[in-house]
């Protein structure tokens, strides 16, 4: 099949020349938007930046009307071709000793898999005739609005999308076309109900209401912002080093199904690190190893905070090696990880280490409370 250029849709059928070609290389589910202004996520990110809830974080609230006009992105638009691909993985067993967990989206790069399947789409469209490109985990176009406009699924009270049967572990991504595709005519129902499991277990009461997330709250995004960690949510953040997964796994819709794990996946698995690893590599190990995460300004400072902070709340005081990674870092030379290492000392018992003298404030400020 080859349709010629047209004002009007093209039928069902090609759709799912689409889809089969999405499902064949990598998504698990294909859907249609129309690719008009996305008004709704527009007004939402506007309302919601006005109101501090964006912290400091960008993305999408960088530019609300250039990422919800697929236009912006592609001159003549009239579709977008989404995909959801899960990233549940059979999950390995904890490792013994001072260990910090990653969110089951950055386990492994889901992302390629799903790149792939979207520029097989984008391969298609174009060999037809139409202007086609790919967009995933990209500031260009809001994804989650995206799929729900393409019947892909709801948006539960945890702000992300629920897909009917399968819950919300999956990464989304577009293709925005030229092609005049047939949409989806209506969205998913709701299927929360009264439910509201994700806003109760929030460990940091981030969800301020059915939908919205203050990312001031979120350890996710606490997890990537540079600066100092809030004292108030370190305790909360636990073992956690990148990502926080806590809304979902609480929330019934979101099926605790396994997807078989590839020989390629599995020996690439990241869903626990040991911190004490972390915190006496060099920068460049960090980097090869953990580089694929978001990290503000690539500076693998970041990790290290992290990773004192996690370390805080589930090292042992009394161990040989805690001692000594925290007697380096209480030395460092970045005032950032001196100020985390007190607290994590302080946090272990290790206030013997402390010599509550320094010139930096964040770092007297940490003294001064490891102190009361």
């Amino acid at each position: 099949m080859r349709p010629q250029q047209t004002s009007e849709p093209i039928d069902d059928r090609y759709v799912d020349v689409l889809r089969a070609i999405g499902l064949k290389f990598g998504a698990d589910h294909v859907g249609i938007a129309p690719a008009g202004v996305m008004q709704r996520a527009r007004d939402s990110l506007i309302v919601r930046k006005q109101a501090g809830l964006a912290d400091s974080m960008q993305f999408t609230y960088r530019n609300p009307i250039r990422s919800t006009d697929p236009n912006a992105a592609v001159k003549g638009a009239q579709a977008m071709v989404v995909a959801a691909r899960s990233y549940v993985l059979s999950e390995p067993d904890r490792p013994a000793g001072a260990i910090g967990s990653v969110a089951r989206y950055a386990w492994v790069d889901h992302y390629e898999p799903l790149r792939i399947a979207l520029k097989a789409i984008v391969e298609r469209l174009r060999s037809d005739g139409f202007k086609a490109v790919a967009f995933a985990d990209d500031n260009s176009v809001v994804d989650r609005e995206a799929a729900w406009l393409a019947g892909l699924g709801w948006f539960g009270k945890n702000a992300n999308i629920l897909l009917p049967g399968s819950g919300s572990f999956f990464v989304l991504g577009s293709v925005i076309t030229t092609a005049p595709l047939p949409v989806a005519t209506a969205p998913v129902a709701d299927g929360c109900g009264s439910c509201q499991r994700c806003i109760d277990g929030c460990p940091t009461a981030a969800i301020v209401a059915p939908g919205v997330v203050d990312a001031g709250r979120c350890l996710a995004w606490l997890l990537q912002r540079p600066g100092v960690f809030p004292r108030q949510f370190r305790a909360a953040l636990g073992d956690r080093i990148y990502g926080c997964d806590e809304c979902q796994i609480v929330c019934p819709p979101t099926v605790r199904f396994e997807r078989k794990t590839s020989v390629n996946e599995s020996k690439h698995i990241q869903a626990w690190v040991p911190l004490l690893d972390m915190l006496e590599a060099s920068d460049d190990a960090l980097i090869d190893s953990y580089g694929r995460w978001y990290l503000a300004d690539r500076n693998p400072m970041w990790l290290r905070r992290n990773a004192l902070i996690a370390l805080g709340n589930v090292g042992d005081g009394t161990d040989v090696r805690v001692g000594a990674v925290l007697q380096r870092y209480l030395v460092d030379s970045e005032p950032m990880l001196r100020a985390h290492a007190v607290w994590a000392a302080a946090q272990l018992g290790c206030h013997h280490m402390l010599a509550f003298t320094d010139t930096d404030p964040i770092v007297i400020d940490e003294l001064v409370a490891a102190a009361s």
